[in-house]
């Protein structure tokens, strides 16, 4: 062997040892390093917040404005009213969702399935999903909360509340049904093929394999549309429900005081802002594990 082959032999190893050494600790920090960029966001925020409210607080009209909303004494006649109707709110919205999301998942699973003789479900699917699509959830709203009951038909309930949730759980399951037959499309070919070589059928398949996976790739979506239904369930006012909105404006015809619906509107705060905090981390620990895969 010559000195040369040696040379390479030598610079070869070198390399595949190199190739095989772990690579460097991620640099830690300082504290200073840390705690800069969080002092720096906080007093641009806060500056930022300040100059807003200089600069509303400035105006002429915001002493009246205030009398007018943000009422402290208002506020607190006001609160139980609206509280009682917001645990409606909060009550029709657990029940929407739990029903859109399993009504939506069958109409994903009929328009997902192949084969002529299950045609008819694809075309109940389909034709469902473009009509109520279609429809804004206020006219929907509308329509079922005034229209139903005012056929007085034996046999189906006559309360507005029921039909205006109805109206809700048709509007939503309709988007949602795509949000989830998308994600049944991002799963691999793969996965069929291999449910079909072990013997399961396509409902089988569905079921064990293509479901459980569709559902963990569009978690942070269905999150989402929860966070949309929480506020959207406020449009059940428009037909006479007592709820958080409509108990504040009940009070404001009374009083003459905006102050209840700021009440209302906090309170809706309440619920969505930590909602949707969540889904964002969801969403940030959904993306980091598909990163992970790719490794």
């Amino acid at each position: 062997m010559t000195l040369s082959q040696s040379g390479s032999d030598h610079d070869g190893a070198s390399a595949l040892t190199n190739s095989d050494a772990p690579p460097p600790a991620p640099a830690r920090l300082s504290t200073s390093e840390r705690l800069t960029p969080i002092a720096i966001s906080a007093v641009s925020t806060a500056i930022v917040v300040g100059l807003l409210a200089w600069w509303v607080g400035s105006s002429e009209q915001w002493p009246a404005v205030q009398r007018q909303f943000f009422s402290l004494s208002a506020m607190r006649d006001a609160f139980p009213d609206v509280l009682g109707g917001f645990w409606i709110n909060m009550k029709v919205w657990v029940i929407a969702e739990v029903l859109i999301l399993v009504v939506a998942l069958l109409l994903a699973v009929m328009r997902s399935l192949t084969g002529p003789i299950f045609a008819p479900l694809r075309f109940f699917a389909v034709v469902y999903i473009d009509f109520l699509r279609g429809i804004p959830a206020l006219l929907l709203i509308l329509l079922l909360g005034f229209g139903v009951p005012a056929l007085q038909l034996s046999g189906l309930p006559k309360s507005a509340l029921f039909w205006g949730t109805v109206a809700l759980v048709a509007g939503y399951s309709a988007y949602t049904a795509e949000v989830y037959r998308a994600g049944m499309s991002s799963v691999h070919d793969g996965q069929r093929a291999a449910a079909k070589a072990l013997g399961l059928n396509q409902w089988q398949t569905m079921r064990h394999a293509v479901i459980p996976q569709a559902i963990r790739n569009v978690g942070p979506a269905l999150l989402n549309g929860a966070v949309s239904l929480q506020k959207d369930v406020a449009l059940l006012s428009i037909i006479g429900i007592r709820d958080a909105v409509r108990e504040a404006q009940i009070i404001k015809d009374r009083t003459f005081n905006y102050s209840s619906l700021i009440v209302a509107a906090v309170l809706f705060l309440i619920a969505s802002v930590p909602l949707a905090r969540f889904t964002d981390w969801y969403a940030r620990r959904d993306q980091e594990r598909r990163l992970q895969r790719t490794r």
